[in-house]
């Protein structure tokens, strides 16, 4: 099947200003750049009169040094995979993100976590759900993506599995930060008085920090990766779209690679990311096209709260969101964007 290229002007989304970008395309001169990435740190209450003492500094800082790492690898003729799960594992590392460490606590008061990998030339996919001791989640979905004949691991299997994969584990205490046990301290202990100072004025319930990362080789294969610890105070073992091919994460040669975040549950009941792909796939819909109907229109109906980042196979880049706020940015050769605020 031949497929017609196009190249689609700079459009945007219309949240109550006009100036900030859903989706980045190239210029029509241009052939497919050789590489791109992009990603994000969770979407929701992001404002500025909120992230102060220090926080957006901070956030910005990681968002470019997220960007720098992948890019480093697909300049260099490194895989969209190698990419996308250099990528997170820095994410992850970090203690600004709901993932990894610094992941928000369940109702019990421990970290539970999600994540998912997803490689466009043949659609193969891994995911994890209910980690508690492994360092790095990512590694682990990419390990059963590549490892193991199955697709969804969760629990005590999974980490059995990463165990013998030769991961990394580590105590639960360690993805266990001092603002999110007082955030859940609030909530659950009568009196207990709330920390102050630079990153403890950060929403807790409110901020979906979900990491992802999407990219593009110069071999132009599409990869995509999604890291959470989930939805705040969570109980049952709670699972979201993370971890859920389809729902959270996608990829497909094809059409696009995706990473979504927001409130799990809409994600998944109307299969966020799988649906990106078969709009390009079925109704022709470029990317931004595709992007910003979904999280803007459809989504929005539906009561969902959330954005996602996706990346088609010329290039092209959206990032729309519904919320106050997503930490994003993206990197094409000579271009780099970082973006907290929906205004940005």
């Amino acid at each position: 099947m031949k497929y017609l290229i196009l190249s689609f002007s700079l459009f945007y989304i219309i949240l109550g200003c006009n100036d900030a970008p859903s989706s980045a395309s190239n210029d029509s001169s241009q052939s497919r750049p050789e590489y791109a990435l992009a990603v994000h740190g969770g979407a929701g209450t992001i404002v500025r009169e909120r992230m102060t003492g220090g926080l957006e500094e901070a956030y910005r800082k990681a968002i470019n040094e997220a960007l720098t790492i992948g890019e480093e690898i697909l300049k260099n003729g490194g895989s969209a995979m190698d990419a996308v799960e250099q990528t997170l594992i820095f994410m992850e590392d970090s203690p600004l993100f709901n993932s990894g460490k610094g992941a928000v606590l369940t109702y019990e008061g421990i970290a539970e976590l999600d994540a998912s990998f997803m490689e466009g030339a043949s659609q193969n996919a891994g995911a994890v759900g209910g980690m508690r001791t492994i360092r790095n989640p990512i590694r682990a979905a990419r390990a059963v993506m590549e490892q193991s004949p199955h697709v969804f691991l969760t629990g005590k299997g999974a980490e059995q599995f990463a165990i013998e994969q030769g991961l990394d584990t580590v105590p639960n205490s360690y993805f266990i930060t001092e603002r999110r046990l007082e955030a859940w301290k609030q909530k659950h202990l009568e009196g207990a008085p709330a920390k102050s100072g630079i990153l403890e004025t950060a929403p807790a319930a409110d901020y979906y920090g979900t990491v992802g990362c999407v990219a593009l080789d110069k071999e132009g294969n599409l990869a995509a990766g999604t890291s959470t610890g989930g939805m705040s105070d969570k109980r049952y073992n709670r699972i979201g779209d993370s971890p859920i091919i389809g729902a959270g994460t996608y990829a497909n040669n094809s059409t696009c690679a995706v990473s979504c975040t927001g409130h799990g549950e809409f994600f998944i009941r109307y299969a966020v990311a799988y649906d990106m792909s078969a709009r390009m796939a079925y109704l022709k819909e470029d990317v931004g096209t595709a992007a910003d109907y979904i999280i803007q229109e459809y989504l929005v109906e539906k009561g969902g709260g959330g954005g996602l980042i996706a990346l088609d196979r010329k290039g092209e880049i959206a990032l729309p969101f519904n919320t106050p706020g997503m930490s994003r940015g993206y990197v094409r050769p000579g271009e780099r964007y970082v973006a907290l605020y929906k205004d940005e």
